[in-house]
């Protein structure tokens, strides 16, 4: 990588940052004026005053900047970005009037079709059947679907974590690190720009969003950094080096997928759409057996980074790699056990008590 690559992304990194920082006042003052603000009216909100959540808009605007300046313009980058533009509008209204979820749902499938009809598309994956002799599969015509799908999925998936002071946008950030890290081993150094632009958005916003939180990145960040991080793992991964194209976007993301997945058959298994909100995900239950906020996020913080530096170390090459690799899933293995076990015992003892009395 060459000192100018260096620089960019350096410089990505520290434009989005301040920009995110210093335009998250004004932001905050648009939130007040149009009535963007959280009101907690129910036990799945951890806050107990009513609160700005318009941040998105500053990470976005800090985003947008820093790309346009230092990222050549290709057809790929202008379909992700006006996709962006579709899913900033769509979150900025949201947090305004609240829309019906099925509304969201067709609009970002409209943001999603942007992207691809500009050529963003997953055209292989790795064969996950060992005992075939064919390394890659080649989607065709189910690639539009399969892509729509993906996108769509990890824009939600980012947003249901957004439920603590600084989950999704911290997670987001291990995400973004992580892209990035792996953009740069692969040779893909305009993702890896974007990447260095989105966590310094991410952290330049932070500040105001750490517990007690100032400000809340709102429907309009959570859904935007799903959108980018979704859209940018095609672009980075999937389109190049298919070897990759099943693990690690799955790893990077592992977080916010699992919490979906797990909501959405926790949903259906109780009779409920997949839509239904409801007070069960990973965060609001290490805070029901006694877990700070702060201490809830690190958790998270911790497995979302384990599964970050998995998809790294899966990048690279060599017998230290494998060993490595081996280390972290082993680790990421025995945190989540933990949290089941300890989230078991839990939901026993409170039917025990509930029982007795």
């Amino acid at each position: 990588m060459s000192l100018g690559t260096v620089l960019r992304i350096l410089a990505a990194f520290v434009v989005s940052g301040i920009l995110a920082f210093i335009l998250t006042p004004l932001a905050k003052r648009i939130a007040y004026k149009i009535g963007a603000i959280d009101v907690p009216k129910d036990d799945r909100r951890m806050h107990k005053k009513p609160i700005p959540r318009l941040g998105g808009l500053a990470v976005f605007f800090a985003f947008l900047v820093s790309v346009v300046l230092l990222v050549p313009m290709e057809k790929e980058l202008q379909g992700i970005l006006l996709g962006s533009v579709i899913i900033v509008i769509l979150g900025v209204i949201d947090d305004s009037i609240s829309l019906p979820a099925m509304v969201k749902f067709l609009v970002q499938i409209v943001a999603a079709l942007v992207v691809v009809l500009h050529g963003t598309e997953i055209d292989v994956l790795s064969n996950v059947n060992v005992f075939s002799e064919q390394a890659y599969l080649s989607l065709g015509g189910w690639g539009i679907p399969v892509t729509v799908v993906w996108i769509v999925a990890i824009t939600n998936a980012v947003n249901l974590i957004d439920g603590l002071d600084g989950l999704s946008v911290g997670v987001c950030t291990i995400a973004s690190v992580s892209l990035l890290l792996i953009a740069a081993i692969v040779s893909e150094f305009n993702v890896a720009v974007i990447m260095a632009a989105l966590a310094g958005a991410c952290i330049g916003f932070l500040p105001y969003n750490m517990n007690p939180a100032k400000m809340f990145v709102g429907d309009t960040g959570a859904t935007f950094l799903g959108f980018i991080l979704a859209t940018m793992s095609i672009q980075g991964m999937f389109k190049t080096y298919a070897i990759l194209s099943f693990a690690v976007p799955f790893l990077i993301l592992g977080l916010p997928i699992f919490d979906t997945a797990f909501a959405i058959c926790r949903r259906l298994l109780n009779g409920q759409s997949p839509m239904h909100a409801d007070r069960g995900h990973v965060h609001h239950r290490l805070i029901d057996m006694g877990f700070s906020q702060k201490q809830t996020v690190l958790i998270l913080y911790l497995v979302s980074g384990i599964f970050g530096v998995a998809a790294v170390l899966l990048t690279s090459s060599g017998a230290v790699r494998a060993l490595l690799f081996v280390v972290a899933v082993i680790l990421a293995a025995i945190i989540a056990l933990r949290i089941y076990l300890s989230i078991s015992k839990h939901e026993n003892e409170k039917k025990d008590n509930d029982e007795k009395s």
